[in-house]
């Protein structure tokens, strides 16, 4: 069964996406907005208790790669290229979960999702005042991956530290990362076309201001 994209806008008209690249503040700008504006809270990877049930290595094979996982060493020692291509893989897997996850809790509410369905999809199911991008630059997105202290990023950090050769793990892995945010993909969600915010300081406290500015965009305020 196929539904038309026309019907699928309809069904999640209530729903506000942030995508982009890594350390552009997507996570802390969804949850600013979710609780300044009462909306429901979607945080990174929020469809992943059903998902992760759900997938069948048939049907969506990059998420059953999690499933399947024995050792998460495994998970950071794949090739730069290999991560590159499942991150992006996983990306259009998950965005069905996505989907059906967002039309079921939005009807009645509002709701705010840090999102990763690819800014093709988003174009087809969604509208220009619905969607921004936030961009960081690669080097950013690179370096500072691991400064963050959310649980997921600190669990990845504990496992490359755990390998031997530790420190020649962590250059493949940061190499994986560059290609994740490199300039082609910078410039797909940088000549989207959709409403996008660049962070270019990470000293500079902007996160008042950011939301600010995105709760305009989204009509909000």
């Amino acid at each position: 069964m196929k539904i038309e994209n026309n019907i699928l806008k309809h069904y999640l008209k209530n729903v506000y996406f942030i995508t982009g690249t890594a350390y552009a503040g997507k996570s802390t700008t969804v949850k600013m907005l979710a609780d300044r504006y009462d909306m429901v809270f979607c945080g990174e990877n929020y469809h992943s208790n059903v998902s992760d049930v759900v997938a069948t290595d048939d049907a969506q094979p990059d998420i059953c790669f999690m499933k399947n996982l024995t050792d998460w060493k495994e998970f950071v020692t794949r090739t730069p290229e290999e991560y590159e291509r499942w991150i992006y893989s996983v990306g259009k897997e998950t965005a069905e979960f996505e989907v059906a996850e967002l039309i079921s809790i939005s009807q009645n509410r509002k709701v705010i999702v840090d999102t990763n369905i690819p800014i093709d999809i988003l174009k087809e199911i969604s509208d220009y005042n619905h969607v921004v991008v936030m961009l960081s630059p690669q080097s950013m997105s690179v370096e500072r991956f691991f400064d963050r202290s959310d649980p997921e990023k600190q669990f990845l950090l504990n496992v490359i530290e755990s390998c031997e050769d530790s420190e020649a793990v962590m250059e493949n892995f940061r190499q994986g990362l560059a290609l994740i945010n490199s300039k082609k993909h910078y410039d797909e969600y940088a000549n989207s076309g959709f409403f996008t915010v660049v962070r270019q300081d990470t000293e500079k406290d902007t996160k008042e201001e950011v939301c600010e500015i995105i709760a305009k965009h989204f009509g909000l305020s």
